[in-house]
């Protein structure tokens, strides 16, 4: 970690009688533009665009080029500056336009459209929950409309457990 900038995103921090303070201050605020609620056009991308808009975002591929050379995972976003990357930190999330999907960073690598939580809500209803234990099939023999009914009553139970049916 360097001394003059923040840990997580590295952002350079003014120091006491520094000159030209608003070259670091303008720097971090073009860091925070692509890092804070990160809307990135394209996962996975290797090589920079031909012709970026000013605020594009991307994440970079594991195996960058040209200009995005050295920053595999990272956020790249062009500025009035040229490129700026913001490395990757656990937890991290941001969307993706192309996926239209949420992404987000984890165990080193960027996932898309996983969605992680002990419950899932729709309109305030909870619609999935943790895993209910395995149903039996029903057996052969001469029960085997008591073993359907039995197993029909669990599986609308275990529905109606996950709110996929109303209760």
């Amino acid at each position: 970690m360097i001394d003059n900038a923040t840990a997580r995103f590295a952002l350079p921090l003014l120091q006491p009688g520094q000159a030209q303070k608003e070259m670091f201050h303008n720097e971090s605020l073009a860091r925070l533009d692509i890092a804070v609620q990160a809307v990135v056009a394209e996962v996975g991308r290797n090589a920079p665009p031909d012709a970026p808009t000013l605020g594009d975002c991307w994440v970079v591929g594991s195996a960058p080029g040209g200009a995005w050379a050295g920053n595999a995972g990272a956020l790249a976003g062009w500025t009035s500056g040229g490129w700026r990357f913001i490395a990757p930190q656990e937890g991290m999330q941001a969307w993706s336009l192309a996926d239209d999907q949420p992404i987000r960073y984890e165990g080193g690598a960027w996932r898309i459209g996983e969605l992680c939580g002990r419950v899932f809500m729709v309109d305030g209803q909870q619609v999935v929950a943790a895993r209910q234990p395995p149903i039996a099939e029903p057996g052969d023999g001469m029960v085997v409309d008591e073993q359907a009914r039995s197993t029909i009553t669990l599986i609308l139970n275990a529905m109606r457990a996950h709110g996929l049916i109303a209760r």
